[in-house]
């Protein structure tokens, strides 16, 4: 069949959602910092889905619709999953799941069929590996195909069997599930954290990938992780042909139970159980967005199978993110450490997803005039995914005449300098570098986890540091004594000897932890480890001129300003040589040095479509450290499409340009004498 012809705005349309997607899949799965509720993820995933199926032309293998949305980490050793680990298909709508009955229906004829609900719970997906009834893996999600071995933090958590009992099961068995943080043990963490000055952790779900991806067993043991098993399976026959039984084989393994899940002979039986759960998640105990449902039979399972990335026997119901009305009581702004503006909406206490909200983003002054908020309105909040909520829209039929008309002020809430607004832009900014707001945020930042890595550094304590003057920047950081921090107020002892000891270890960092910590505008982790990678140390990069950074591959010229801006302006080259007196190290370290020999220097590669020998991200890899620079998009700077099975618009771009294209095993002769 003829397929339709592509609208320009719809092709332009499927590579924005792609590029917006695989941001968020990274925010999300990678560094555990969502940035989006998973109602407006869902939006733009079905955007995209819808219009794949309209121009199936625009579906290619390494869209986000056909992939896993994690990647591995560097510090696990990382093993294949023997059967893919895929994502469930979700709604949030009733009538869906209508639908997807019928979809069951038609695909098992006149079988009769039942359905078991559970809870789907807002935690870490983890993949558990028993060889010979001892537990021997246990794998993050990663990729889908492939994921991080965290086995020794798996088994910090109390309850969970390492060795499963009798000998009626196959010699290797594989169990699935999701690792989680109750709300009550939650919120104690936060509290002992709030005790101690550090910064608070975002919610549950995060702080449960960051527990189970930590290096030190020791450090993941002192938090109280829980784990739900709900899914076995093995290469040879188990014990038993259904998911009710597979539920409680686990409980008298000894593997904590779902106490929720419930077997439902009819959808109008899953209605009933999605509205039931809808309405009462928050006594639950855990953070629940929503519920799935699967077909309770394995061998219908079977028949019904299952795409590329999603199974055709399950899916997720999702509950709907919940609002509330409030009041708008006042619009306050917060000065970012790189002088950005930042309104905040302060208001009348209200409860969401088991917490209280009383504050929210309004991102700037754009967006309130868009949603035309006034101060003493009645506004709607909603808190979708159990991220920073945010305020939907006013309720102008509630106003009394009294509300007020926001107007942004022209000088700086902290230190009263005049604000500048760059053309282009949509936030205003302090351009004191001086500002006391400022300060405390670059020193956040530069104690943060992917810069110099203090933690017990966190915004209350950098305050005390402030307040007390016993920092001015960053760099006295490095001067500080014991008895200067056990002296602040709630510190003891204790804390102040692992403050000063966390200081300590900081000296030790890469200069790419160093060069992202000092905060220049525009240079982020990976920008950083560019300029790691290229500058014996720092001072070489203090040195180098706006045409020379431009020239490196990775780095435009409004960063290369920003760059050379930053070590032009005589206070930062002071902190700088503070930093080094006190210890630090500026130079880069082996870890950073450019591997070997570098024969593809220069030279741009693509890779698209099904590779036999690795995933695409292992090829890119590969190519970049010969050298290359791996692209996701082919353009007329491209040196190479490297083509694989069932390569789609990226080929077809690739000939319509004249790039060279080249196969699997093509690649493989170029590399193979510098492997």
């Amino acid at each position: 069949m003829k397929q339709p012809n592509v609208p320009p705005e719809a092709k332009k349309r499927s590579l924005e959602l792609q590029k917006t997607i695989r941001y968020h899949d990274k925010k999300y799965y990678d560094q555990s910092e969502p940035e989006i509720s998973d109602f407006e993820y869902d939006r733009l995933y079905r955007e995209l889905k819808d219009l794949e199926t309209k121009y199936p032309s625009l579906k290619t293998t390494d869209s986000p619709t056909q992939r896993v949305g994690g990647t591995t980490s560097k510090h696990f050793k990382t093993l294949p999953h023997r059967v893919p680990m895929l994502s469930l298909d979700n709604t949030y709508s009733l009538e869906e799941l209508q639908e997807f009955d019928q979809r069951v229906q038609k695909g098992l004829g006149n079988e009769k069929y039942e359905y078991v609900c559970e809870m789907k719970i807002d935690g870490v997906s983890i993949e558990l590996i028993y060889e010979d009834g001892e537990l021997t893996h246990a794998l993050t999600r990663g990729d889908g195909e492939k994921g991080d071995d965290v086995l020794e933090n798996v088994k910090m958590i109390k309850g969970l069997p390492h060795q499963l009992k009798g000998s009626n099961f196959p010699e290797r068995v594989e169990i699935r599930g999701e690792v989680y943080f109750t709300r009550a043990d939650f919120e104690k963490i936060n509290r002992e954290k709030e005790e101690q000055g550090e910064q608070l952790f975002a919610n549950p779900r995060n702080t449960a990938s960051g527990t189970l991806k930590t290096i030190d067993p020791k450090e993941a043991a002192k938090k109280p992780l829980h784990i739900l098993l709900y899914y076995v399976f093995s290469p040879k026959p188990l014990p038993f042909d259904t998911q009710e039984e597979s539920l409680q084989w686990l409980k008298k393994q000894g593997f904590p139970e779902d106490p929720h899940h419930r077997i439902c002979k009819t959808i109008e039986e899953v209605h009933s159980y999605c509205e039931e759960y809808q309405a009462k998640r928050d006594s639950i105990g855990f953070d629940c967005d929503g519920v799935v449902l699967k077909i309770n039979d394995f061998k219908q399972r079977i028949k019904l199978g299952e795409t590329t990335k999603i199974p055709r026997w399950a899916i997720a119901f999702k509950f709907a993110a919940q609002r509330a009305e409030t009041t708008l009581k006042a619009i306050t702004l917060q000065v970012g450490r790189t002088g950005a503006i930042t309104p905040v909406a302060e208001l009348e206490p209200v409860s969401l997803e088991g917490t209280t909200v009383s504050r929210a983003t309004l991102h700037n002054e754009d967006e309130i005039k868009r949603k035309d908020l006034r101060v003493g309105d009645r506004v709607i909040v909603e808190k979708g995914g159990l991220v920073i909520p945010k305020v939907l829209q006013s309720v102008p039929e509630k106003r009394k005449g009294n509300e007020k008309v926001f107007k942004m002020p022209t000088t700086c809430p902290v230190c009263e300098s005049k604000l500048e607004r760059e053309e282009g832009e949509v936030a205003w900014r302090c351009e004191n570098a001086a500002c006391d707001a400022q300060v405390e945020g670059r020193i956040e930042h530069f104690c943060g986890r992917d810069a110099l890595d203090i933690r017990g550094a966190g915004p209350a304590v950098v305050k005390q540091l402030l307040t007390e003057k016993l920092i001015h920047d960053y760099a006295d950081l490095y001067y500080l004594k014991e008895k200067d921090v056990a002296d602040l107020e709630r510190k003891a002892e204790k804390s102040a000897q692992n403050l000063i000891g966390q200081i300590d270890e900081s000296r030790k960092r890469t200069l790419g932890r160093l060069l992202f910590g000092l905060g220049i505008r525009h240079v982020g982790v990976h920008v950083a480890e560019i300029l790691a990678t290229r500058y014996k140390d720092l001072w070489a990069v203090t040195e180098a001129a706006e045409e020379e950074l431009t020239a490196i591959d990775g780095i435009g010229p409004i960063v290369a300003r920003s760059i050379v801006a930053f070590f032009d302006t005589a206070a930062n080259v002071k902190i700088l040589k503070k930093l080094e007196k006190g210890g630090v190290n500026l130079k880069r370290l082996k870890e950073e040095e450019p591997s070997g020999e570098q024969p593809f220097a220069g030279q741009t590669f693509v890779f698209t479509g099904e590779l036999k020998g690795y995933s695409r991200k292992e090829a890119e890899d590969i190519a970049k450290k010969l050298g290359a620079k791996a692209a996701g998009s082919v353009s007329k700077l491209t040196s190479y499409v490297v083509a694989g099975e069932a390569a789609g618009s990226k080929l077809k771009k690739a000939k319509e340009l004249g790039v060279p294209v080249i196969s699997e095993d093509d690649f493989n002769n170029m590399i193979k004498k510098y492997r």
